[in-house]
């Protein structure tokens, strides 16, 4: 575990005292415990809907000599009552990976002006981008990305109305062009074509190297039920898979169960009737 700290604004301090990310920046630096942390984590740091992270993540840069330590940083820990995950206000990110050499985790949530940019990074170990779409340019980002140390890959998909403006075929490009040798942990979730997704997956590159195949969040179906129950067994390298928030029956559940790993199936749904037709809809959208 690291050595963490929560920088944030309560709502009061945004809507009295007009606290906003600049300020957040000022706090972070005169923090005397800041040489001791390992990690940094950024909640509500102003009206995150109207005003971007970008000058956070541009004081670190800008700073980056108070920063080399860091193994950590997590941008935007909040959840729909701070402010909904569609609506968080992200940041180009294209400058941060020289000025932080020691990071080893980086998570971020929200999409909106999401940028990552050439991604170049000898120490990173885990990615993970949470939000309601997954713009197909920043698939594309990591699809280019230089990451020879990461284990732990883990992308909320979404849906065309937040944010993901692709396609199955850039899920399977992104799988097939990207290069991470050490990948142990793949998570390709919350998405509303995921049994689509799971036939992707399970076609990869990567399915002979990783651990856990995180398939969760989404619409996983039956159809992708079947597919796991047909092409898990070529795969012992996989120890533990997880499916929870799904659409599957009782039926294919108890199949799935007998599979030789480790299967998540919690918080399973029904699917929900609209004009006469059933409608499956992934975890986190707006």
């Amino acid at each position: 575990m690291y050595k963490s700290k929560t920088y944030l604004f309560s709502y009061e301090e945004v809507e009295d005292e007009g606290k906003g990310p600049e300020d957040l920046v000022e706090i972070i630096l005169n923090d005397p415990e800041l040489p001791s942390l390992e990690e940094i984590v950024i909640g509500p740091w102003g009206e995150a809907w109207d005003d971007s992270v970008q000058p956070v993540v541009d004081g670190i840069v800008a700073n980056k000599d108070r920063f080399s330590h860091i193994k950590s940083l997590y941008f935007g820990d909040m959840d729909y009552e701070d402010c909904e995950v569609s609506w968080i206000m992200q940041a180009d990110y294209s400058e941060l990976w020289g000025a932080v050499p020691q990071l080893e985790k980086l998570t971020i949530k929200g999409s909106t002006d999401l940028e990552l940019g050439e991604i170049a990074h000898e120490n990173l170990q885990s990615l993970e981008i949470i939000c309601g779409g997954l713009p197909s340019e920043v698939i594309e980002q990591i699809a280019g990305a230089k990451l020879p140390n990461l284990n732990r890959l883990l992308l909320y998909i979404g849906v065309e109305e937040y944010g993901f403006d692709g396609d199955l075929d850039t899920i399977k490009d992104m799988l097939a062009k990207s290069d991470f040798p050490k990948l142990t942990y793949l998570g390709i979730t919350d998405s509303d074509m995921q049994d689509e997704v799971t036939e992707a997956v399970l076609a990869c590159k990567y399915i002979d190297q990783i651990e856990v195949l995180d398939l969760s969040m989404g619409t996983l179906t039956d159809k992708g039920g079947q597919l796991l129950l047909d092409g898990l067994g070529a795969h012992p390298n996989i120890k533990k898979l997880d499916l929870h928030y799904h659409f599957l029956s009782d039926e294919m559940m108890k199949k799935l169960e007998n599979l030789p790993v480790e299967v998540d199936m919690s918080e399973g749904e029904d699917a929900l009737e609209y004009d006469g037709e059933l409608e499956c809809y992934p975890m986190l959208t707006e």
